[in-house]
């Protein structure tokens, strides 16, 4: 299994257990699905019957994010400014980190980094955002939007502020 790092704080991202998808060749897109925990209990994603889970909401249970569940993923807010100051920094950060690593990534991150950008700033109140473990808005901060029917969420990660490591 492969564990995805953030480059920036070694904060625990996401895992290769959950289906990835690369996109534009500068993020991973993971579908999540909302899953029901109460302490003591543990979920392995199964998609409980209608009554058990208005028993498990009832019980003072509650309905979570399985991927923001499980890498303990923190909410967090922008606004558009803000979120563009954050964007500008970490982008400079993340290629500071690769002109020392893999140089030869750096132009095709620059280019393909500002145009998945320019779609998430298009779209910036369908977003919602996560930092890892730590909290450091310093780190990489993931993007939580819907999939086209509105209900199926997904997490996108910058590809290149990740690094694996294998367990």
């Amino acid at each position: 299994m492969l564990i995805f790092q953030d480059i920036l704080t070694d904060d625990e991202m996401i895992s290769d257990a959950y289906d990835m998808t690369t996109v534009d060749d500068v993020v991973y897109e993971v579908d999540c699905t909302m899953i029901i925990v109460k302490e003591g209990d543990v979920d392995i994603g199964a998609n409980p019957s209608a009554e058990e889970a208005e028993e498990a909401l009832e019980s003072g249970a509650e309905q979570v994010n399985n991927v923001v569940h499980s890498f303990r993923l923190s909410p967090t807010t922008f606004d558009k400014k803000s979120y563009m100051i954050y964007l500008k920094g970490y982008m400079k950060a993340v290629k500071a980190k690769l002109q020392e690593s893999d140089p030869e990534r750096v132009a095709a991150f620059e280019k393909a980094a500002a145009g998945f950008a320019k779609k998430v700033l298009g779209n910036f109140k369908d977003y919602e955002f996560y930092t890892g473990e730590s909290m450091d808005t310093d780190g990489m901060v993931a993007l939580l939007n819907y999939r086209e029917d509105g209900v199926t969420p997904y997490l996108t990660f910058w590809k290149d502020g990740l690094r694996q490591i294998k367990i």
